[in-house]
């Protein structure tokens, strides 16, 4: 495999590092460890400037090459939070702290990045400015909007941004990326039900509210498969109910909730009007208040044409033309480095983790053997972007 034979010499070094992460995750933005981790390499690296505190607890440096001619400066961004899940895997590199694991594989994402920043401060072959992005709360937080409302784009000059994401099924040593829509905006959503409530003797007495929250969870999976177009995509999922506690008693209300995926904005306002129209005609032909709450989520991640087909031939070059994929289908998960891709520029792209256990899973687990893969991508894509000259 034609990986950056410097960045092989290192190997187990950033596989350290990255079973170091592993063993001591951070949730949403209590990711100190990680960050103090990331901050205290970074300067042992020798790079330009390390600045901490950004999104409150993201990283950012600054590593210039040994020639600036181009004026042109690449964004590189890697997570670093964990998962609030109890992990089952046993080995010298658990997880310390129960009900927190890195089942996403952010661990492995800085680690690569580390090492590529590694590489980058030690040679400096290229023409420009590479700015290097550790950033928190990926895992539902927003962290990637935290670091974007912080200034960190003008603050740091970033022209273009690109992001990277382990993916399990797919082969260690192998790419997929697409262009435009490649994750999906995610929205949640809180339905509450007034009823009245009753002695579960004397149903007629009362108007059920379980009841009807049954009729709505079956309306809503009308919404895809009834008014979605069949060649666009949308999910609707109701992951949780909740009503009552006693066995004889009919209660007052119901609450249940989920959320909606989708990959365009149109789509999205077209599940939303839907369901609204489905839950208040229900609602009202039982005699019942309804409330429908919106949270709005991340917004699409789409990647911007150039860089799409830019950060293939980066990944062509490290791994072989038949080992990259250009035409993947989009994921339905979604994705905070959509916010960046709103601010500038860029793309984002899968790497194969192997046959591992799925992502959020209790025992996935990161592939270190993908590591100088996804070190190299990084380090081809300062280089590619920005040479420096002969």
């Amino acid at each position: 495999m034609p990986v950056n034979n410097r960045i092989s010499a290192f190997h187990d070094e950033i596989t350290d590092w990255r079973r170091t992460i592993h063993q001591n995750p951070g949730l949403m933005y209590d990711v100190e460890e990680t960050a103090e981790l990331v901050a205290t390499k970074l300067q042992e690296f020798g790079v330009d400037e390390v600045v901490e505190g950004i999104g409150r607890t993201g990283v950012v440096a600054v590593i210039k090459g040994r020639q600036n001619t181009s004026g042109r400066t690449i964004g590189m961004r890697a997570d670093m939070d964990a998962l609030p899940i109890h992990e089952k895997n046993d080995g010298p590199y658990k997880s310390k702290y129960d009900g927190k694991m890195h089942a996403c594989g952010h661990d492995g994402h800085t680690a690569m990045l580390l090492g590529a920043a590694k590489y980058l401060a030690e040679t400096r072959n290229f023409d420009g400015t590479a700015v290097i992005i550790f950033q928190p709360a990926e895992e539902g937080g927003a962290g990637g909007k935290a670091m974007v409302d912080d200034g960190m784009m003008e603050r740091f000059g970033v022209a273009e941004v690109y992001g990277l994401h382990n993916m399990p099924g797919l082969p260690v040593g192998e790419f997929a990326i697409c262009e435009g829509a490649i994750m999906a905006g995610t929205d949640e959503f809180t339905i509450q039900l007034e009823g009245l409530g009753a002695h579960a003797a004397m149903p007629h007495m009362g108007r059920d509210p379980i009841v009807v929250a049954s009729q709505m969870v079956q309306a809503l999976q009308s919404i895809v498969s009834r008014n979605v177009d069949p060649l666009s995509s949308a999910v609707v999922t109701v992951t949780g109910i909740q009503a009552g506690k006693a066995y004889n008693v009919i209660p007052q209300e119901a609450k249940f909730w989920g959320t909606v995926r989708t990959l365009n904005d149109e789509v999205r306002e077209q599940v939303f009007a839907r369901m609204t129209v489905l839950l208040e005609g229900i609602a009202a032909a039982h005699e019942m208040k309804v409330t429908i709450n919106v949270k709005a989520g991340y917004p699409v991640t789409v990647n911007h044409a150039a860089q799409t087909g830019f950060a293939a031939d980066v990944a062509r070059e490290v791994v072989g033309d038949e080992r990259v994929d250009v035409e993947r289908l989009p994921v339905m998960g979604g994705e905070d480095f959509s916010f960046m891709l709103l601010e500038r520029p860029g793309a984002f792209i899968f790497m194969g983790n192997g046959d591992s256990a799925g992502l959020h899973h209790e025992e996935y687990d990161f592939n270190d053997e993908a590591i100088p893969v996804g070190a190299s991508y990084w380090a081809k894509l300062v280089e590619k972007a920005m040479p420096a000259a002969a």
